[in-house]
């Protein structure tokens, strides 16, 4: 038995593509977070700034 055969390739492709995704995702929830909490800094300077 090899340990390149096409069914452990795609086990491991597979498994790698999965721990992508999961960073990609884990980046884009933070920058939403960061939007939103910038969004409410600039909301709430602009309200101390109208008073």
């Amino acid at each position: 038995m090899g340990r390149n055969n096409e069914r452990n390739i795609k086990k491991h492709n597979d498994k790698l593509h999965k721990a992508q995704n999961k960073v990609k995702a884990a980046e884009v929830a933070r920058k939403e977070k960061l939007k939103e909490i910038i969004k409410k800094f600039n909301e709430d300077k602009n309200a101390e700034e109208n008073k």
